[in-house]
C-alpha cells in the first residue's frame, strides 16, 4: 500500500488503554501535519497475555514482537511502541522511522507520602529490577513487592491497602490522566529512569522509504539524539530491558550529557558515571560509557541475583 489516496494508514498498537491513548496522540499528530487519515488496529501481544514477570520470560521484546510481524506482513502500514520495551539489536526489514518528542522521563512514586516519609519496612510494588535495585539502594528496609500488570491495576493494590506505594513511570501515568496518585517524582540523581523511558517509537517496514519520509515529519532530533546514547548504552552492556540499569541523557547547552548505573539486585553496590560529548556523536558516547561502566565491573552486578 503506498501512502497515497487508498485509504487511512493502519497504525498497530497494543490494545491497554495507555497504548491506544500514545498512539492515538501520535495518529492526531500525524493527520494534523500530513494531512493522512490514521486508524489504530488493536494488538495482543505476549506480554499482554503472560502472567510472568518481565524478568522471567525474557523481558526484552515480549511486547513489541507480535506489532513488528504485523508490520512485516503487511497487516498495519506502522506500529507505535514505549520505546524503552523495543530490544536494542536491529530486526531484519524493520526501520525506526521516529521518535517523537519525548514526555517526562522520570519515575514517579504513587502512595501516601514520599519515599523518605514511609514507614519502615513498607511494602513497594514493582516489576522491574532496575527498580528494585535502586529502591534498596535508597532505603534498604523496604519490602520490595513483585508486580504486574497495568497502570490502574497497580494503583489499585496501593489504594486497597495491599501495597503502599508502588513505582510507575511518570510519562505513563500522565498519558491515562493519572498523576493524581504521585506522591514523588525521583530526580534522575535519585533514580535512572529505563534507557529511552518517556519516548515513542515508530517502526514501519524498511522498504517503505515513502512511509519513512512521512513518519519522520514528528520525528524529534533531540529526543532521537538522547535515547540513542542511553539504547547504546544498554547495547554494548548486552543487557536486556529487564536489567537494572537506568541512564539518562538530555542536551544541554549544545551537550549531550548522559549518565548510567549498574545496580547489583540488594541495592548493595551500584557503578554510576557521567559524560558529555557533541550530540551529533550519541552513540559513540554511549558506547564510551559503557566501555568505563564494564571496567569498573559493572557485567559482575548485572549477573547478580537473589
Amino acid at each position: 500500500m503506498s501512502t497515497g489516496s487508498r485509504g487511512p494508514l493502519r497504525l498497530g498498537t497494543r490494545k491497554s488503554l495507555m497504548a491506544t491513548t500514545q498512539s492515538q496522540g501520535v495518529a492526531d499528530a500525524l493527520s494534523r501535519l500530513t494531512g493522512h487519515a490514521v486508524e489504530l488496529v488493536g494488538v495482543t501481544t505476549q506480554g499482554d497475555v503472560s502472567k510472568a514477570l518481565l524478568a522471567q520470560i525474557g523481558g526484552t521484546g515480549v511486547f513489541v514482537n507480535a506489532l513488528r510481524d504485523k508490520v512485516l506482513s503487511g497487516e498495519v502500514d506502522f506500529a507505535v511502541h514505549s520505546l524503552k520495551d523495543l530490544p536494542t539489536s536491529e530486526t531484519p526489514g524493520i526501520a525506526l522511522a521516529a521518535t517523537p518528542a519525548r514526555d517526562d522521563a522520570r519515575d514517579a512514586l504513587c502512595g501516601p507520602a514520599k519515599l523518605a516519609d514511609l514507614p519502615r519496612g513498607a511494602r513497594i510494588g514493582t516489576g522491574s529490577p532496575r527498580r528494585v535495585a535502586q529502591l534498596r539502594a535508597l532505603r534498604p528496609d523496604l519490602e520490595i513487592v513483585p508486580i504486574r500488570g497495568n497502570a490502574d491495576t497497580r494503583l489499585r493494590k496501593v489504594t486497597d491497602g495491599e501495597l503502599d506505594a508502588v513505582v510507575l513511570a511518570h510519562a505513563g501515568l500522565k498519558r491515562i490522566g493519572r498523576l493524581d496518585a504521585v506522591s514523588e517524582v525521583f530526580d534522575p540523581d535519585q533514580m535512572l529512569p529505563a534507557p529511552g523511558q518517556g519516548s515513542l517509537a515508530l517502526e514501519c517496514r524498511a522498504d517503505r522509504d515513502d512511509l519513512r519520509a512521512l513518519l519522520g515529519t514528528i520525528d524529534d532530533a533531540p529526543t532521537r539524539r538522547a535515547v540513542t546514547a542511553e539504547r547504546t548504552v544498554l547495547a554494548v552492556l548486552e543487557a536486556g530491558c529487564s536489567a537494572p540499569v537506568g541512564t539518562y541523557a538530555a542536551e544541554v547547552d549544545e551537550r549531550l550529557h548522559l549518565t548510567a548505573t549498574v545496580a547489583a539486585y540488594d541495592g548493595s553496590r551500584q557503578v554510576r558515571l557521567s559524560a558529555s560529548g557533541h550530540p551529533d556523536a550519541a552513540e559513540q558516547l554511549g558506547r564510551d560509557l559503557a566501555d568505563r561502566l564494564l571496567a569498573q565491573g559493572a557485567d559482575q552486578l548485572m549477573g547478580e541475583r537473589e
